[in-house]
């Protein structure tokens, strides 16, 4: 029996096994139990370094060091309570995943002794190697020295293994010129510089009481589940997270069965375990449901601070990889792993709001006559009009080129949705008179037994990369492997800048000239409504509706990150502090870099897999074929057939490989890029459409691969 064989039957007798006690382990009595939160600081810390530290905490005062050593010792007794033995700096280097180093608690004393300790130095800083993480240039091999600082709006927590915990704390990563290193230090400024200028134009609409203004975030996380024995036996997900190869099969997701329907025994077994990790870490995990895709799915949490939401998004995605193994699933995270069905995104709902609770985004029953929504959406609206290119290059990957523009994916070009409701009142808003709002309907259903429904004013846009979805904005174009981090930073730089335009006229006017801020907001709109779209993003007319409209449509990574060496582009991160030019200069190298290294892993295993595993099988059918003799007219076909297939795949291994040793003869990293996006690539894909087709004739027992047809629907 094969190894695919066996695999599928092992799947066959698979059983869900029971790992929790589900009434003992509820929701509301674990949430947290492995997050140093508030009613563990309560319980650990004495009154004066509880408070301190929770004015910290909510960003009502600097952190004074003074503390640092009580805060250490509470946090070290609290995790040592919970069986804590080691300690990390836990941060987010330009890699695309987390980082940490373990230290132990124990310090020798001699004599065969030891003691727990934990100082306040350990606990606000370490000292990873800087210069083997991607640092575009700013540390060399020789300079290696950099520093992780504790950033105290981030909860810390423990990773509780089946072996021990380790007490986790998150930081920002710097180098020791004090260049940031990570994607949290710029987060982190932009959040900075977007309050900064939000407080100035709510101090116009008369508001003295917030003192500040924060944007939240809730990542929708779609991911893939397939079984780990089979994708075991494909070296494309195991080193890539998507096929290389794989013929559409006879069922995909054209019958729309998967979406939102029942989620099988073994998938919920592992979403339910999912849900109890993460609400232990703190993590306010909310919805789990099927995506449109088969092995396709979706979690979504409760909205939060960004920065928090950020590293538990990371916190989600690193949970998810360790408990798949244990359900026998490999989970895959990639923006495209199958051909023909969905790609997975993280629409990433962001908004705005102040310390005392209002939604900045929140357009009441009657937007038309709230004048300082009508401000702040008018501000986003040119952020992401000006700044469209750089926010497109945020989303810019070798994975999300695959995915974006099909499939319930939004395409590259940069537009908003505002609704029919939103839509109507910038139009008169243009005009320079708002007088009404569109107002929700009753949806009658016709049964006496079911209620009415409320419909709300607007509908939604699924093809929209930039959404507005009642209060808040829905930025679907982020993949779903990516960081939120960096999206978020150059999202908030951009209100920020428009924020800071909209004050600096606002401070023109006297407190009050509701006829001066209409004006104002009406030129905002006029210089900015090209960005707006409510039809269908994926139509043609709409690609050319675009250009005539002067709208950036960078298609893939290779067109979109030039953005990021434009003059305006550092003039903008620059003039907040949110990056400077040389730390701005280094995540684009980083950028180019990551593009060309992930394409030619990709491209070295497609000509591995298809040398040592395609042709292989090939061979053995043509064999039997031969073996079966020549009587038969409709054989020799067959066998006919297949040599040409055959012939086919080694020309495409040849061309791949002469377009890679173009590629590497480049003189840049960016003409590097460019070669593998105008001529590995296309390779590449002449590779698979070879493959593919052989897929359909080789004989079934004799192809090494799992198809599409098992590792979407074997369960």
């Amino acid at each position: 029996m094969s190894a695919r064989s066996s695999a599928i039957a092992a799947i066959s007798t698979h059983r869900v096994a029971s790992t929790q006690n589900y009434q003992e382990d509820g929701g509301a009595d674990i949430y947290g139990q492995y997050v140093f939160g508030e009613d563990a600081q309560r319980q650990y810390l004495a009154k004066p370094i509880f408070r301190r530290l929770r004015r910290t905490i909510d960003g009502l005062e600097a952190f004074d060091p003074v503390i640092a050593d009580a805060v250490a010792h509470a946090v070290k007794e609290w995790a040592m309570a919970h069986g804590a033995t080691h300690y990390t700096h836990w941060f987010v280097p330009m890699t695309g995943s987390t980082a940490e180093k373990h230290d132990s608690f124990l310090n020798p004393q001699g004599e065969g002794r030891t003691i727990a300790e934990f100082s306040g130095k350990n606990l606000i800083q370490g000292e990873p190697d800087a210069s083997s993480f991607p640092s575009g240039g700013i540390r060399a091999t020789f300079e290696a020295r950099g520093y992780t600082a504790w950033d105290v709006t981030s909860p810390i927590f423990l990773q509780v293994e089946p072996n021990g915990v380790t007490l986790t704390i998150p930081t920002a990563y710097v180098s020791y010129t004090g260049e940031a290193l990570d994607h949290k230090i710029p987060l982190l400024r932009s959040q900075e510089a977007l309050g900064k200028e939000a407080l100035r134009v709510l101090r116009w609409f008369g508001n003295a009481t917030a003192t500040r203004v924060f944007t939240n975030i809730g990542p929708e996380q779609e991911y893939f589940l397939v079984d780990r024995r089979l994708a075991e036996l494909r070296p494309d997900l195991v080193l890539t997270g998507r096929t290389l190869f794989g013929g559409v099969g006879p069922k995909g997701q054209e019958l729309e069965d998967q979406y939102f329907g029942p989620i099988r025994e073994r998938i919920l077994a592992f979403m339910m375990d999912l849900d109890r990790e993460l609400w232990r870490l703190g993590v306010p995990a909310k919805t789990r449901h099927n995506e449109v895709a088969p092995g396709q799915f979706e979690m979504a949490p409760v909205y939060e601070g960004t920065s928090v939401g950020s590293d538990h998004n990371m916190l989600v995605m690193q949970t998810m990889r360790k408990l798949a193994p244990k359900h026998d699933l490999m989970m895959l995270i990639h923006e495209k792993p199958f051909a023909g069905v969905n790609g997975s995104g993280k629409h990433n709902n962001w908004s705005m709001g102040t310390d005392a609770g209002e939604n900045l985004l929140d357009p009441g029953h009657n937007p038309h006559d709230n004048a300082q929504f009508l401000a702040f959406l008018v501000a986003i609206i040119r952020g992401v009009n000006t700044h469209a290119d750089l926010l497109r290059a945020t989303i810019a990957d070798a994975g999300n080129d695959h995915r974006l523009g099909a499939n319930e994916a939004p395409p590259a070009i940069m537009s908003i949705f505002m609704g029919s409701q939103l839509e109507d009142v910038l139009s008169q808003l243009e005009a320079g008179v708002t007088s009404g709002s569109k107002k929700g309907a009753s949806i009658g259903l016709g049964v006496t037994s079911l209620p009415d429904l409320s419909a709300d004013a607007t509908d939604r846009n699924r093809t929209s990369p930039f959404a507005f979805t009642g209060n808040k904005f829905e930025f679907r174009a982020v993949g779903s492997s990516a960081p939120i981090y960096w999206p978020q930073t150059v999202l908030n730089t951009a209100v920020a800048d428009s924020l800071r335009t909209l004050a600096d006229d606002l401070d023109r006017l006297s407190a009050g000239d509701m006829e001066g801020l209409t004006s104002i907001l009406s030129n905002i709109l006029r210089a900015n409504k090209q960005v707006l779209f409510e039809g269908n993003g994926y139509s043609e007319e709409w690609h050319a509706e675009a250009a005539r409209r002067g709208l950036p449509n960078n298609k893939t990574t290779v067109d979109a990150l030039p953005a990021l060496s434009t003059p305006k582009a550092a003039a903008l991160f620059a003039s907040f502090g949110v990056l400077t030019e040389r730390e701005l200069a280094a995540r684009a190298d980083i950028n180019w870099e990551r593009y060309v290294k992930v394409c030619n892993i990709e491209a070295l295993c497609a000509i591995d897999m298809a040398t040592t595993l395609i042709v292989p099988a090939a061979a053995s059918y043509l064999g039997r074929l031969a073996a079966a003799g020549s009587a038969s007219r409709g054989l020799a076909a067959v066998a006919a057939k297949v040599a040409t297939v055959t012939d086919a795949v080694v020309d495409g291994i040849h061309a791949l490989e002469h377009a890679l040793h173009g590629a590497h003869a480049a003189s840049s990293v960016q003409d590097e890029a460019r070669a593998f996006a105008d001529s590995v690539l296309p390779a590449q894909a002449a590779l698979r459409t070879a493959v593919d087709e052989l897929e359909t004739l080789v004989a079934d027992d004799l192809w090494p691969l799992p198809k599409y047809r098992e590792l979407l629907f074997q369960y």
